[in-house]
């Protein structure tokens, strides 16, 4: 059985940073896809930013870039998500997952497992 575990949020001011963790047990982390995943209320789950297993390509939506960085630690079966510069509409859980990065072309936001999420609050 898989797990992965978030942490990291929080209430944070415009502007402000956050560093969110991920880490996963139960499976071969090195097989799969990672990534970031976010969902507002009252919205569609959207794709944050992620890479592929082999780690060479990383991708971000266009309103990350720039501002998040993703990051991957294969010998700790961990990814991170670093957030600078953040906006009251980055408000949302987010959320860590693992999946296929072939299937992103068709839906950014698909995976095969997730966590429970960490919530990321912005205030103006």
């Amino acid at each position: 059985q898989v797990h992965l575990v978030e942490s990291g949020g929080g209430l944070v001011h415009a502007g402000a940073s956050l560093r969110l963790s991920c880490v996963v047990s139960g499976r071969a982390f090195r097989n799969y896809s990672m990534s970031w995943i976010r969902q507002a209320p009252g919205k569609v789950r959207e794709f944050v930013a992620g890479n592929s297993r082999s780690g060479s390509s990383t991708y971000y939506t266009h309103s990350a870039k720039d501002r998040f960085t993703f990051s991957r630690d294969n010998a700790e079966n961990a990814v991170y998500l670093q957030m600078n510069n953040l906006k009251p509409e980055d408000t949302a859980i987010y959320y860590c997952a693992m999946g296929d990065a072939s299937r992103w072309l068709v839906d950014p936001a698909s995976y095969d497992y997730r966590g429970q999420g960490t919530h990321v609050t912005v205030s103006s």
